[in-house]
């Protein structure tokens, strides 16, 4: 079983950053994907960034392209998501995800993902 814990959330200005991160306890795969995953109210929730455990490969979602950075710290267990450049369509809650499907890349879609963390909140106000 495993357990995704996110923090770091919170309320930045337009242009600003922040760093999401994920405690991972449990055992992840190294031909799986790690991912993060966001939603907005109203909004179904979309795929932004994942990284391949056994390679370090990452793929990311066209709106965040250039601004967002995943990455991982294996000795720690925690998964990272850098936030540059933020802007108000970023506002969403933020969820860590485990257990990706990899088949050349990582799918970014809900169904492709296992295990998911409780969400940390990001707003980005003017």
């Amino acid at each position: 079983q495993v357990q995704l814990v996110e923090s770091g959330g919170g309320s930045v200005e337009i242009g600003g950053s922040l760093r999401l991160s994920c405690a991972i306890s449990g055992h992840i795969f190294s031909s799986y994907c790690m991912g993060w995953f966001r939603q907005a109210p109203g909004k179904e929730r979309e795929g932004v960034a994942g990284i391949f455990i056994g390679g370090g490969a990452t793929f990311y979602a066209d709106s965040v392209k250039g601004r967002f950075n995943v990455s991982r710290d294996n000795a720690r267990n925690e998964l990272y998501l850098q936030m540059n450049n933020l802007n108000l369509e970023d506002t969403a809650t933020y969820y860590c995800a485990g257990d990706g499907l990899y088949d050349g890349r990582c799918r970014l879609g809900v169904a492709d993902f296992t295990y998911w963390g409780q969400g940390t909140q990001v707003t980005v106000s003017s």
